[in-house]
């Protein structure tokens, strides 16, 4: 991952691009966050992807949510590799492939990041992508935190 510093002027863009983002004014947060996933934020990459995939504050556009999900992802950012995961998963942006959302599973699961853990197990459980594995669906569910089941 990226551990750029900024200056005070790109520290003020980027939390306002944030806090645009978090106040749901799309167009503002893509005009604030997208010359910093350009320039390799994989947090701002892992947003402007999310606002491509769903069409927030600019015309949806799948080519562009992967483009910016993989980036971030390929930079390590765990919740951009849980993301592709889905969209492998799915089929969303991208053509389904359980093997691939496996292994963008498995490295956000890796990295301690408790959706993707239960994911995994999900799909291990019901044999989605992967071959039935109801002894590695228990133990990762118990990784997550599940220990009832």
């Amino acid at each position: 991952m990226s551990d750029e510093v900024f200056t005070d002027a790109e520290e003020m863009d980027f939390s306002t691009g944030m806090a645009a983002f978090e106040g749901k004014n799309f167009s503002k947060a893509m005009q604030f966050l997208s010359p910093f996933a350009e320039k390799g934020n994989p947090q701002a990459q892992h947003l402007v992807a999310i606002m491509y995939q769903n069409g927030l504050g600019v015309g949806p556009s799948s080519t562009e949510a992967v483009k910016w999900m993989r980036a971030s992802a390929n930079q390590g950012y765990p919740i951009a590799q849980h993301g592709i995961g889905f969209m492998y998963m799915d089929g969303e942006c991208i053509e389904k492939d359980g093997a691939e959302a496996v292994r963008w599973f498995q490295l956000a699961a890796d990295q301690g990041l408790q959706g993707s853990m239960t994911t995994l197990a999900m799909m291990y459980e019901q044999g989605n992508g992967v071959e039935q594995d109801s002894a590695k669906a228990k133990e990762l569910y118990k990784q997550a935190g599940f220990d009832d089941l």
